[in-house]
């Protein structure tokens, strides 16, 4: 009885594999960018809607991830983008709505301090809603570099069948494929067309650490120092490393935000 198990199992291996044989070439290329911004003193704003938030959780502050000397992960989550509930306040239906309306993400970037010289990761496993399209352009507009990632499967369909729709592969600078099916789900039931088991969270998440261990050796051998962010399960560091960590990111953001 563990087809199931297995066959899942061996379908986000076959990704993972996929990913890492397909799409190394593109993550350095990203990693490249963003650690040049970081060095720089500019910011990497994250951002993705609904389940393509998740990245933005996990890129920081995260066990193992960082902070630069002069730049660093700018998480852009927005609670309306999110979802807390399956009905009724801050449930799934308003925000699968609110995410495919045009115009609504700009007023929220208007208040996160884009700044020229910065970069956009932007995460979408279709690639076509407005809230990641849009985050894209509005990057764009404002000098960012974008990096997208997102199902190539989903973004050539949409090409095909809607030619004039705008799409990521059409913005970003670098288009990193998730490779997973544009139906995301993987694994088949005996009688049912629907198929269970979700590919895209795990798929994206190791593309995110992809980019986080690639820039942080990239950032360390050019002798920038790193804030890394430790778990307090490490003796050899102090309990007041991760506050000093904290320290390091709040005044980033505020030189940023006060144009130093």
């Amino acid at each position: 009885m563990k087809k199931y198990l297995n066959g899942y199992f061996e379908k986000e291996v076959e990704i993972i594999n996929k990913i890492h044989e397909t799409q190394s070439e593109k993550i350095v290329e990203a990693a490249h960018v963003m650690a040049e911004a970081i060095s720089s003193g500019h910011l990497v704003h994250v951002f993705g809607s609904a389940h393509s938030a998740i990245p933005a959780m996990e890129i920081f502050p995260r066990y193992g991830s960082f902070v630069g000397e002069k730049g660093a992960f700018h998480p852009l989550l927005n609670p309306r983008l999110l979802w807390w509930n399956v009905v009724g306040t801050g449930a799934v239906k308003d925000l699968l709505w609110l995410e495919r309306q045009k115009g609504y993400i700009a007023n929220y970037l208007d208040e996160q301090d884009l700044k020229s010289g910065d970069v956009l990761l932007v995460f979408s496993h279709g690639g076509v809603n407005a809230a990641p399209v849009e985050a894209a352009i509005y990057a764009k507009d404002h000098g960012l570099k974008v990096v997208a990632v997102t199902s190539m499967e989903n973004q050539l369909l949409v090409g095909k069948q809607q030619p004039q729709t705008p799409k990521l592969l059409d913005i970003a600078d670098i288009v990193i494929d998730n490779c997973v099916p544009l139906e995301d789900a993987l694994v088949p039931l005996d009688g049912k067309v629907e198929k269970v088991g979700p590919g895209s969270t795990i798929a994206i998440i190791t593309i995110t650490q992809f980019i986080v261990v690639q820039m942080a050796g990239e950032l360390n051998e050019k002798g920038v120092k790193l804030n890394i962010f430790v778990s307090p399960n490490v003796k050899e560091i102090p309990l007041t490393h991760n506050q000093d960590v904290f320290k390091q990111y709040t005044k980033i953001i505020n030189d940023h935000t006060n144009g130093r």
